[in-house]
């Protein structure tokens, strides 16, 4: 009997912490996602931009404010739609007490478990934030077109790789399929922007 009860206890405790494991990832899977957003939406952005001038400060001016303004999306919609999240658990917590359906217990740890709008939405703007600094620290100092662009193009599939790789951790699928994943889609991304970018520039669209 008592190897029994070791044995369920043991159980128990895995699952807890299998649990608690799932919810932590959840989060950081959230993050990664977030900062791998900004950081190919703002490096696509500097490369289109780059595609036509040459002048380093417009490249980092337009860079800025797609982060400010991608970071305040992100911050919205991540805010409006868990928001949305928590008024269908009240409403749902609020059927089952009037069905008798939930013990007090269980009504606690479910309060504690509620999802938090602002904090999504706090978390979801840093994490673009994060990713969105990468290529604007890459171009900064660099004056000459050729070496700025080469620069932030490394330093992008640097953070694609790591983004991805800490994305397959979390996940737990094959970190090399899913680091080559994420790489190839981010540069496609700027390949297709610099590009039709560079088209609508020689088609006589002047900026």
């Amino acid at each position: 009997m008592a190897a029994l009860h070791n044995t369920a206890s043991a159980v128990q405790k895995t699952d807890t912490e299998e649990y608690d494991y799932s919810q932590r990832a959840q989060w950081l899977r959230a993050a990664v996602l977030g900062a791998n957003d900004g950081l190919v939406s703002i490096a696509s952005l500097m490369m289109g931009v780059g595609a036509v001038k040459t002048d380093v400060k417009a490249m980092i001016l337009t860079g800025f404010a797609g982060l400010v303004a991608g970071a305040c999306s992100m911050a919205i919609g991540e805010f409006v739609s868990v928001y949305s999240q928590l008024d269908i658990e009240v409403a749902q917590e609020k059927r089952e007490k009037r069905t008798g359906a939930n013990v007090e217990n269980d009504e606690g740890s479910e309060k504690g478990q509620m999802p938090n709008p602002m904090q999504a939405a706090i978390a979801s703007a840093l994490a673009f934030s994060l990713g969105a600094m990468v290529p604007l620290l890459a171009a900064a100092f660099i004056g000459d077109q050729k070496v700025r662009t080469g620069v932030v193009v490394a330093a992008v599939s640097l953070a694609l790789v790591v983004f991805g790789g800490v994305g397959a951790v979390l996940g737990r699928t094959p970190a090399v399929k899913s680091c080559a994943r994420v790489l190839v889609g981010g540069w496609m991304a700027m390949a297709v922007t610099f590009g039709l970018t560079k088209l609508i520039s020689s088609s006589g669209l002047q900026m």
